[in-house]
């Protein structure tokens, strides 16, 4: 399974409905919690969400709305009894923060600290770049990697099933039938976490071609005098990061509490990102995984042009 849970989409200032920030990514046998602020232990309760299903916790930054919930998940983890380890990733320079609220947690989980001073991997498939904010701040990025799609009427004119099939993927060729005869290219998806920062250039190689981007959209485009002194992102900016990455979905939270209807926020962005789905979150939320993006199929060698009978993607 693969989707977000979007557990709250405020900013600094919770209101009436919507907690401060939480977002779980549900990636096959993983869960991948991000910036669990005050009130995330209880949002998971609400989203039907367990907390034995987390196994990273990725941390953009230190301020209160990002990182406060941070003792409750890990308090409540070891009252599940946790048995897997829980890899925590952060800026460095945070440290003394996130060894403050570590310290308050219940003991009792195998919990992996995993500080970061600058951009690279961390993980396998999750990278991160710096964003621009008043503090020291990383996005996220998972990336599955490229594959291949094997072609069930290719396989079956080739005489390959059962077993056969996996010895094929194993070793790239049976009884002369190469892999590439019987599949198609399949491009990995891709997810991107880009939170508190204003427009820069990690934010854009973090977004690249995903399928998947969340992004704050703290201010309105009406807003931007107030985006540009805090380092935030307008609507309109998150959109514009959306349509140039070549996004297929974009959501947007973490917004002000000055604005109780988002709509708004989600024209803006939409305005600026075309042919992206633009979705304005809200607590509780589900955002299924869009549908794998698919290569097309390489032309014959004849040159006669048979490619590209696949779907477009669609959004679940």
């Amino acid at each position: 399974m693969r989707e977000l849970v979007v557990l709250g989409t405020a900013s600094q200032v919770p209101t009436r409905t919507r907690n401060h920030n939480g977002y779980l990514l549900r990636w096959d046998g993983e869960g991948l919690l991000f910036d669990p602020g005050e009130g995330t232990q209880r949002q998971m309760i609400h989203a039907g969400v367990s907390a034995t299903s987390i196994t990273r916790i990725c941390l953009t930054h230190v301020h209160g709305d990002h990182c406060y919930g941070l003792p409750g998940v890990l308090s409540r983890m070891a009252l599940d009894g946790v048995q897997h380890p829980v890899h925590l990733h952060y800026p460095a320079s945070g440290e003394d923060v996130v060894n403050a609220l570590v310290s308050i947690s219940s003991p009792g989980i195998d919990l992996r600290l995993h500080p970061h001073g600058g951009e690279g991997t961390v993980a396998d498939g999750l990278d991160i770049r710096p964003l621009k904010h008043r503090i020291e701040t990383y996005g996220y990025r998972l990336t599955e990697p490229d594959g291949r799609s094997l072609l069930p009427e290719r396989l079956a004119a080739a005489r390959i099933h059962g077993p056969d099939v996996g010895r094929l993927q194993r070793d790239g060729t049976l009884a002369g039938v190469k892999l590439e005869d019987v599949s198609v290219p399949r491009r990995g998806q891709r997810f991107a976490f880009v939170m508190d920062t204003a427009p820069c250039e990690g934010a854009e190689e973090l977004a690249d071609g995903v399928d998947l981007l969340v992004a704050e959209s703290t201010f309105s485009d009406d807003d931007a005098a107030l985006a540009g002194q805090y380092r935030h992102l307008t609507a309109g900016q998150a959109g514009e990061l959306a349509g140039r990455a070549g996004a297929h979905t974009l959501v947007l939270t973490h917004f002000s509490s000055r604005y109780d209807d988002v709509t708004p926020l989600a024209a803006q962005a939409g305005a600026r990102a075309a042919r992206v789905n633009v979705v304005a979150a809200h607590d509780l939320q589900r955002v299924a995984f869009p549908e794998r993006r698919r290569w097309q199929d390489p032309a014959p060698q004849d040159g006669n042009s048979r490619a590209g009978s696949l779907p477009n993607p669609i959004t679940g």
